[in-house]
């Protein structure tokens, strides 16, 4: 049976990633830049709009110079699955 897409997951993952972003100064276009990524692909993580693979995941880490653990370090709201 397919699995529902956690909107609140992704929603909570796209805001860490934005939260991120902006400590370090960085635009959506210099992120892109950063990770390999089109800057439109930025936008919709960080409003939650794409389900990334872990793969890419990693990219966001390891650009942000931060474990996995890290950049997952965030509490998404109640209620999704």
């Amino acid at each position: 049976m397919p699995q529902k897409v956690n909107k609140k997951l992704l929603n909570a993952f796209g805001a860490r990633v934005r939260e991120l972003r902006l400590a370090r100064g960085l635009s959506q276009e210099q992120l892109a830049e950063l990770t390999g990524f089109h800057r439109t692909y930025i936008g919709m993580i960080e409003r939650g709009e794409r389900n990334l693979s872990l793969t890419n995941v990693d990219v966001f880490a390891k650009t942000f110079d931060t474990s996995l653990s890290e950049l997952l370090d965030f509490k998404p709201a109640r209620g999704g699955r």
